[in-house]
């Protein structure tokens, strides 16, 4: 490590101020601060300091994406050829979703670095260090046959629309990585669903539609069983399908306090909750769907881990949290019910609450200066 120090050391004159390639200081800024912890201080001013900084709190939630990754790896491969009925080991297996999966995880990562770096020297500004982490979502959030070139598009728009229209970095409203999964969803319909897109190269007589996609034509008896959806061996995303592997990160997150294990448990009571007091009123066939279920089935799971728990566009007060989470859980599980056109009801549910997290919060912190103004009144009074 004292090689590459001193290495960086002897180059940096050369991209401060003065030196021949001082444009690209973002740059070589970038990619210093991600070897190596900055060593700047504060020299004034009250401020609280800790041992991590935002590149490396990024780098433990891509860590905490490995379980769902190397399983969506694995289950692509797994998919293809349960499909074509063919014999299938492990590394067969793993090594053709690699292939496929691979190809999307670079794509995404090469546009939106592009992107990022772009803006941070036109701006003069530090790179943002938080397309680490949507880098890696984009992807997992993708079905394994997308075209790579709507990977490229999608991300370009969800890096150029969903975050530096707006600042970059913490300041973006929407999650950047289902505003992509939005924008394919609404300008490519056909890419992101059917059959055909969940299971790579697939055989045509096998069905590859997912255990939601099952349900949208009431095919009841074609949805898999519950151990398979929480294992995750059905067609879906990459990154989506197994409950097992998205609750191995999740724990990652809580136990390094990057992730809000309030906001994930809120999701899950909303859904839940929701999901029940439709058990309860059982007017359609949907509404019968046990409540359970909806925690297994699609992207729910992954998105109260990953999605929901965005620092940037989740709500940021204690108590805002808890109602951000179960709005998100139980519109969720309403989509689904009343509007089986789009079964995916998390992906809407959480940009919608995205959105609303901030008034969510607002009235929190009212509702705070008057409980204290009233308390401030009595002892007065008294």
């Amino acid at each position: 490590m004292k090689f590459l120090r001193d290495l960086l050391d002897k180059q940096k004159p050369h991209f401060v101020k003065g030196g021949k390639f001082e444009k690209l200081h973002s740059t070589f800024e970038a990619f210093e601060t991600f070897l190596f912890v900055p060593d700047k201080v504060t020299h004034s001013g009250a401020h609280v300091r800790d041992a991590i900084d935002m590149k490396r709190t990024m780098i433990i939630v891509v860590l905490a994406l490995i379980p769902p990754l190397i399983f969506g790896i694995w289950n692509v491969g797994y998919q293809h050829y349960l499909s074509l009925g063919m014999p299938y080991d492990f590394w067969p297996m793993f090594g053709f979703g690699l292939i496929k999966v691979l190809p999307v995880i670079v794509v995404s990562y090469v546009v939106g670095l592009a992107i990022e770096f772009g803006f941070a020297q036109a701006r003069h500004h530090e790179v943002n260090e938080g397309f680490l982490v949507s880098g890696m979502l984009i992807p997992l959030v993708m079905p394994p046959d997308v075209p790579l070139w709507m990977v490229a598009v999608a991300t370009a728009f969800a890096v150029i629309i969903g975050k530096e229209v707006f600042g970059g970095t913490g300041m973006n409203i929407l999650n950047p990585a289902l505003t992509a999964r939005a924008f394919l969803f609404f300008a490519y319909p056909s890419e992101m669903s059917g059959d055909k897109v969940w299971i790579a190269e697939k055989a045509d007589a096998f069905s590859g539609a997912t255990p939601l996609g099952h349900l949208l034509v009431m095919d009841v008896d074609k949805v898999p069983d519950n151990f398979s959806m929480f294992l995750g061996t059905i067609p879906g995303s990459i990154g989506e399908t197994s409950t097992l592997a998205i609750i191995l990160g999740a724990l990652i997150l809580i136990a390094t306090g990057i992730g809000s294990a309030r906001i994930m448990l809120s999701v899950i009571a909303g859904g839940l909750g929701m999901g029940l007091l439709f058990n309860l009123w059982g007017a359609n066939d949907y509404m019968n769907i046990p409540a359970y279920q909806h925690l297994i089935m699609g992207g729910f799971a992954f998105g109260a881990v990953y999605m929901a728990t965005d620092p940037v566009s989740a709500s940021q007060t204690t108590r805002g949290k808890i109602i951000y989470g179960v709005l998100i859980g139980m519109i969720a599980v309403l989509i689904r019910v009343f509007n089986p056109a789009y079964p995916e009801g998390m992906m809407l549910s959480i940009l919608l609450m995205n959105v609303f997290a901030p008034l969510v919060d607002y009235y929190v912190v009212q509702a705070n200066i008057k409980k204290r103004l009233k308390r401030a009144k009595a002892v007065i009074n008294a």
